[in-house]
């Protein structure tokens, strides 16, 4: 009884070791372009998933499309991450503009809210396709 239940604990253990050895040399073969700026960041969520609705829209998911939507994924976290990052800050700037404005601390709602403006601006004014500046379009 003892070695049956030695032999079904390695059964049930030895996939479950297997797979965190595996996962862990698992090597991350594309990095994607990298978001160091929210102007990057916005421009590479703008391009690369445009480039991801062609694909999509080919409906042709063959084994090279989903290679290439595999390696645009890469770029679209880093894109998001850093967006993610700095709506955070957003956030953080607004609360602060808003609990200085309950203190009436004017100071830090003109300081803090310039800075907020400015990056919430950034964010709305986020890159345009290129057929659209050229053409007047969405202006």
């Amino acid at each position: 009884m003892r070695k049956l239940a030695l032999v079904m604990t390695a059964i049930v253990l030895v996939p479950v070791f297997s797979g965190a050895a595996l996962s862990s040399e698992r090597p991350d073969h594309f990095k994607g372009k990298p978001s160091e700026t929210l102007a990057a960041a916005l421009l590479n969520f703008r391009d690369h998933n445009k480039e991801l609705g062609d694909i999509l829209d080919k409906n042709d998911l063959s084994p090279r499309r989903m290679v290439e939507i595999h390696e645009l994924t890469y770029t679209l976290e880093n894109a998001l991450n850093k967006i993610r990052s700095e709506l955070d800050g957003l956030a953080a700037m607004l609360e602060e503009v808003h609990l200085a404005s309950e203190q009436t601390d004017t100071h830090t709602v003109q300081s803090t809210g310039s800075a907020y403006l400015k990056m919430a601006d950034e964010i709305i004014r986020a890159p345009r396709a290129p057929s659209q500046a050229s053409n007047g379009e969405g202006q």
